[in-house]
């Protein structure tokens, strides 16, 4: 299997296609959010990195640049978001945050909403997003 930078065009595509596998048995989203992010510092790119997250549909939707009236921006560097979303670390992303390395303009709330929402405890579900976080780290070099 072919493996790209974290974030790189090649692994956003590929991230796209194991998102349209797995959406119709998606369970929906614990909480409604409309978030920008900015990563900055990616090794492969000459600007910052904008992408955003919207649940407000009812489906996780997580895909390139910005979106509209935002709730919240969050930014970061490429070394943290590496560490919370490919390494899937919560004890980085909280000593992230308290370093100052995730920043959070708008409504603060929503993050810490979905900081306190428990794991999935549907079986089901707990494999799927198992199974999703092991193909991601498949295809990030």
């Amino acid at each position: 299997m072919a493996q790209y930078p974290f974030l790189s065009p090649d692994w956003i595509v590929a991230a796209r296609e194991l998102r349209d596998e797995y959406a119709a048995r998606a369970p929906e989203p614990v909480q409604s959010v409309r978030a920008n992010l900015v990563i900055t510092d990616a090794p492969f790119a000459d600007t910052d990195i904008n992408g955003h997250v919207d649940t407000s549909a009812g489906s996780i939707m997580i895909d390139e640049g910005h979106i509209d009236d935002p709730e919240l921006t969050v930014k970061t560097d490429y070394a943290t978001a590496t560490a919370l979303f490919v390494d899937r670390d919560p004890a980085k992303a909280m000593e992230a945050f308290m370093l100052g390395k995730i920043l959070v303009t708008g409504d603060v709330s929503k993050v810490m909403g979905f900081a306190a929402a428990p794991p999935p405890t549907d079986p089901d579900q707990l494999e799927m997003a198992n199974e999703i976080a092991q193909r991601l780290s498949e295809i990030t070099a």
